[in-house]
């Protein structure tokens, strides 16, 4: 392999490692701050109880996922030198903010979260998590923001060679950035819901701290339902900006080479020849890709050949087809996640609302492998995103062999893949060791032994020593 398609497996591979814990992080942090604030309000124990628990899976996540996240950082000057050098202008703002700004936010409240604990008065402690909470969100925004820009550069002059910012309010208006963001962190809301559902799960079905876990299965479920369908929405959105912003993902995404019909009918399942351009044995849904494109039920789609053509007229000889397979595939695995979750939190609440969700094991069972769905969608639903935009790092403007760092061998690029990946796995083994040993021994504190304690120079073990 050479140097760029190294460098391309490198940062798909630990940017997919680093998005197993930047969702999760945000998802269990806005779980733990309604617990608490629950305990706030109504003055039950139980809910502190929660509180403490579902924090140490955070806690966890949170430091490891910091690690993975400063491995990204490093490769942008060393595999992709070309690309820091033509965007870093733009692409520096919302990333140093993220570190300045919501990271901070982030770290400081955490440490008074955890430190102020019986120190500081109850609604200023409380004040600390919703804090926390914010500040994930708000790295999410920043980063969503700097991506936003390879999708959809805006508020920059093309000048010494390089994009250069001459709009920054531009940036944050950012069509792309505004329906990505709420997309993303719902998804997160989800990822965290999930985990606390399928750990509750665990414990229901086990007939341990059924009361606890009851609890915390009932809000996780709301927060659930609601994520599921609030993605369900914005996925809506993003595809109806897709076809006026990126319409050859949107067709890669359909699999449709030449155009639709008026109305579109959207492609459930069919097999895509790449090399002779056709996709058949199609199962189509009628209307409902005129509705997904436009939010009405009629108009046509452009294919791809269609549009290959308007490329190479506007930009020049090439091939701007992305990987059409992936793009089709990875789409329908994020919606049919998305579905999933909508389906599997509804029964959920139908089951608790029965009084039925304690007796049924099939259910909670089915529940505990599901913590990964969310995982699942997450990845997939990047995974498309990013691939639909192929050739271009930066949507129009750089493709993304020309971004790969000239000076860095094929050698240098495998040795530092083979390092991250090392390290990565290292990580991963120690958070899945550190979940399970939490998860075994469960969310009550163990009671401290009597430790006694001597000073050393009084029972003469120290005059003896030094003898």
């Amino acid at each position: 392999m050479d140097a760029l398609m190294l460098a391309r497996i490198q940062f798909a591979s630990t940017t997919l490692f680093h998005f197993i814990f930047v969702p999760l992080s945000i998802g269990l942090a806005l779980l733990i701050a309604i617990m608490q604030t629950m305990y706030v309000f109504k003055k039950d124990e139980i809910y502190l109880k929660m509180t403490k628990f579902w924090s140490i899976f955070f806690l966890i996540n949170f430091a490891i996922g910091v690690v993975t996240g400063i491995f990204q950082e490093f490769q942008f000057g060393m595999n992709w030198s070309t690309y820091s050098r033509f965007v870093g202008d733009i692409f520096g703002a919302p990333l140093a903010l993220e570190a300045l700004l919501a990271f901070f936010l982030e770290a400081t409240f955490i440490g008074l979260w955890i430190f102020g604990r019986d120190k500081l008065p109850e609604k200023v402690h409380l004040a600390c998590i919703w804090l926390v909470s914010i500040g994930t969100m708000l790295s999410a925004f920043w980063i969503m923001a700097a991506n936003s820009f390879m999708h959809n550069p805006v508020g920059f002059v093309l000048q010494n060679g390089r994009a250069e910012m001459n709009d920054f309010l531009a940036l944050l208006k950012n069509e792309k950035l505004w329906v990505a963001f709420p997309h993303t962190v719902l998804g997160s809301f989800a990822t965290g819901a999930f985990f606390v559902i399928g750990v509750s799960a665990w414990y229901i079905y086990k007939k341990r701290d059924v009361d606890f876990f009851k609890r915390s299965i009932n809000i996780a479920l709301v927060v659930g339902l609601l994520s599921g369908l609030g993605i369900a929405f914005t996925g809506h959105a993003q595809a109806t900006y897709l076809m006026h912003a990126q319409p050859m993902k949107m067709a890669a995404a359909e699999g449709l080479w030449e155009d639709s019909g008026d109305p579109a009918a959207w492609t459930l399942v069919t097999s895509i020849d790449v090399e002779n351009k056709t996709s058949s044995n199609r199962i189509d849904i009628p209307y409902l890709l005129s509705y997904l494109a436009y939010g009405k039920f009629s108009g046509k789609v452009e294919g791809m050949n269609t549009l290959q053509e308007k490329y190479v007229l506007k930009y020049g000889d090439g091939n701007y087809v992305p990987p059409v397979k992936t793009t089709f595939w990875s789409f329908r695995i994020m919606a049919g996640t998305g579905g999933v979750l909508i389906v599997l939190s509804a029964i959920g609440l139908f089951l608790s609302f029965r009084k039925k969700l304690e007796t049924s094991t099939k259910y909670l069972k089915f529940m505990v492998p599901v913590i990964f769905l969310p995982f699942i969608g997450n990845s997939f639903g990047w995974i498309m995103s990013e691939i639909g935009r192929q050739p271009w790092v930066v949507n129009g403007l750089m493709k993304t062999a020309d971004a790969v760092s000239p000076n860095v061998s094929a050698g240098k690029v495998l040795f530092s893949l083979i390092t991250f990946s090392t390290i990565y796995l290292i990580l991963g083994l120690v958070m899945v060791y550190l979940f399970v040993r939490v998860i075994k021994q469960g969310p009550h504190e163990k009671v401290k032994e009597d430790v006694s304690t001597s000073d050393p120079f009084e029972t003469g073990e120290m005059q003896n020593a030094t003898k």
